[in-house]
């Protein structure tokens, strides 16, 4: 700061108002850092990360729905550049949600910490001495007793510890006070924000989340190259994963029959055979959906499930170059699914399939649809392409980029209708295909949260703190007494309700209650 001198009336000098100057580096970073910390930054920062989230909740996510991400970006071909730009297909791996996340719990911990402290100075406190007239207090009571002050003090004091009160007593007052729980569940709730926000950063740092579909009598090896997605912690290392392996031996769903969520899966289990390492004993499992089987410190779920038909592809010299289960992926809770077959070492061309499974085919308003989710009436209907089928970057979409599709006579486009057994010869020579059978396949996922006994701890803590901080009705009580003119004891009484939601007349009641108390023990003193 600066200040301007100027003259008064007289000539003499005298210091005008200081004027501001620039802030130094320090005064800056002090500034910047009693902004950010502020509680008015940490709730424009919660409300801008609920603000960004929703484009993850509305744009296909690449690491949970692949191929939803992209038949997104086959339908909007003009939007998809800018939204690989922004990262919307990854909008929680992006850096700007990043940058949020971040600035927020930075402003949370700079918002709890101090807090904190106040709280615990809070909860050390001592009384705060008796005011001088008591009567003005909500509640008020007094009485006259001939007793000497200092015994008055001394039943007073003897009374309130009896009723749980922290008590400083004085030469002719008594100050208490109870509820110090409710600033040890304030204290409690903002320790627990930064427990939980620690039982995320472990879990972030040294966890895995990754996802496989495996095909029931198929099995799985715990090994990176195993997984159909996978997302690391930051500190993660492949030498931590765990060796265990399992097979699906067996599953069973039953659907509902009746009533408006007829045809959905009510319950589903899968049967696992497993093994711990490769040289344990082998054990059996019954997976359900929300009870995972834990080995170790690694959680394995039953997600979800589905159909893989049974198609075999032959190409124009006979020669089988596509055979086996492939997955379809469902669309509704009919599960309706839809899938693709890339036969790309078929001759003279490479073919692909593309199309949709319907475990109960049945026509809606004209339009094909299935209306159970079970296998009553099953029908895969795909089209056919031909041409560069690119190398198959998701076993999910088919690239026809650089393919043509399959043509009847008329000119319109080929298309497979099929039942299980069925066997259909392509045009032109191109080669047959064939639906075989129907298979089913499981959705697992597999994940270690290495802090989530903390995260579960923290938030523990954060319901023990604000049931405290809700239920616990601070209070104070002064009893102060002094000498009247007669030579009798005056004894004041006052109390003070400290919290919003205190019952006036209980504490009434309870202030008649010391009162009381206090006159029957001084009584039988006497």
């Amino acid at each position: 700061m600066t200040q301007q001198q100027t003259k008064d009336t007289g000539g003499r000098d005298r210091q005008a108002t200081p004027m501001p100057t620039d802030m130094n580096a320090r005064e800056l970073a002090r500034w910047t850092w009693r902004q950010v910390t502020s509680m008015r930054t940490a709730l424009v920062l919660l409300l801008l990360l609920a603000l960004a989230a929703i484009p993850g909740s509305i744009v296909p996510q690449e690491d949970v729905d692949s191929i939803g991400a992209s038949r997104w970006r086959d339908a909007h071909p003009k939007l998809t550049p800018v939204y690989e730009k922004l990262d919307l297909f990854s909008v929680y791996d992006s850096p700007w949600f990043s940058a949020i996340y971040i600035l927020l719990m930075i402003s949370l911990v700079g918002c709890i910490v101090p807090r904190t402290l106040v709280y615990w100075r809070a909860l050390r406190s001592r009384p705060p001495a008796a005011p001088r007239n008591l009567a003005r207090l909500p509640e008020h009571a007094a009485y006259t007793t001939t007793d000497d002050p200092g015994d008055v003090v001394t039943r007073a004091a003897a009374e309130l510890k009896r009723r749980r009160y922290r008590v400083v007593v004085g030469e002719d007052s008594v100050s208490a006070e109870k509820g110090y729980l409710r600033e040890a569940g304030n204290l409690v709730f903002h320790l627990s924000v930064l427990v939980v926000l620690v039982g995320f950063a472990l879990g972030g740092m040294f966890g895995y989340k990754g996802g496989v579909i495996v095909v029931v009598g198929s099995g799985f090896s715990n090994d990176l190259t195993q997984y159909d997605d996978f997302v690391p912690g930051s500190l993660f290392k492949g030498e931590d994963l765990e060796p265990f392996s399992f097979t699906v031996k067996d599953f069973e769903v039953d659907w509902l029959t009746e009533g408006p969520r007829a045809g959905m899966a009510r319950k589903f289990v899968s049967t696992l055979d497993y093994q711990e390492s490769p040289d344990s004993e082998t054990k059996t499992y019954d997976l359900r959906v929300n009870h995972p089987l834990t080995i170790g410190s690694t959680d394995i779920f039953l997600i979800g499930h589905g159909y893989a038909p049974v198609i075999t592809v032959k190409d124009g010299k006979g020669d089988v170059t596509y055979s086996g289960p492939t997955i379809f992926l469902p669309t509704d809770q009919t599960f309706q699914s839809f899938g693709v077959v890339p036969a790309r070492f078929a001759k003279p061309k490479q073919i692909g399939l593309e199309g949709e499974f319907y475990p109960t085919f049945a026509l809606g308003d004209g339009l094909p649809r299935s209306s159970f989710g079970d296998l009553v009436n099953p029908l895969l209907s795909m089209l056919v392409y031909t041409g560069d089928l690119g190398t198959g970057d998701s076993v999910y979409v088919l690239d026809k980029t650089d393919a043509t599709p399959v043509l009847k006579a008329n000119g319109q486009p080929f298309r497979l209708d099929m039942r299980p057994g069925d066997e259909i010869d392509l045009p032109d020579g191109l080669g047959s295909v064939s639906f075989d059978g129907i298979e089913r396949w499981n959705k697992i996922q597999i994940s270690r949260t290495p802090g989530k006994l903390v995260a579960l701890a923290g938030v523990v803590m954060a319901l023990v703190g604000l049931l405290g901080s809700l239920f616990i009705r601070p209070r104070r009580v002064w009893v102060r007494t002094r000498r009247s003119e007669s030579g009798e004891t005056v004894v004041d009484i006052g109390a003070l309700d400290r919290s919003n939601g205190g019952d006036p007349e209980r504490g009434e009641l309870e202030l008649a209650g010391i009162m009381e108390t206090m006159q029957k023990t001084g009584e039988d003193a006497t």
